[in-house]
């Protein structure tokens, strides 16, 4: 089996009880809703990873102001030649507040569109659970930065 590491920072921004997310394009065209955010570049700082991800994604220039966790995934799936891959997403989510900018969708990246949506709508979003995952860290603001274990959400 082979493994695979991806760290990325991602931001939860939150203003007049909506929060900022980023529409996600899955490689057969899926099209879900997550925070924004992405991987790492090597030598990068997380810090410098969500500032920069957010503006390609929502032409938001934003503060990272609290560190609110990290949370880890691990996912096995199938590769070519009938491989599998076994991936752990380790996914450093900061509260971010926005500087500058304004709204506008990434072109030619992982998401296609970006937009505030109210908090109280989320749930019926169709989207990924990492959104579900930094408005907890949000909302809990744990003092270790890790959320108690529990049940995540069923994958799609």
């Amino acid at each position: 089996m082979h493994e695979e590491l991806r760290v990325a920072a991602y931001a939860v921004c939150v203003r007049d009880e909506q929060v900022l997310l980023a529409r996600w394009v899955a490689g057969d065209g899926t099209r879900r809703w997550t925070l924004p955010g992405g991987g790492m570049d090597h030598g990068e700082d997380p810090y410098d990873t969500v500032v920069r991800e957010v503006e390609e994604e929502t032409g938001f220039d934003v503060e990272p102001v609290t560190l609110l966790g990290v949370d880890s995934v691990r996912r096995s799936y199938p590769r070519r030649l009938g491989a599998r891959a076994d991936f752990h997403g380790l996914r450093v989510v900061y509260e971010a507040r926005i500087n500058g900018g304004s709204l506008r969708n990434e072109v030619g990246g992982s998401t296609d569109m970006a937009a505030w949506h109210p908090l109280s709508a989320v749930a019926e979003l169709d989207h990924v659970e990492l959104v579900d995952t930094g408005l907890r860290l949000w909302r809990e603001r744990p003092r270790t930065g890790h959320l108690a274990p529990g049940p995540r959400p069923a994958r799609p």
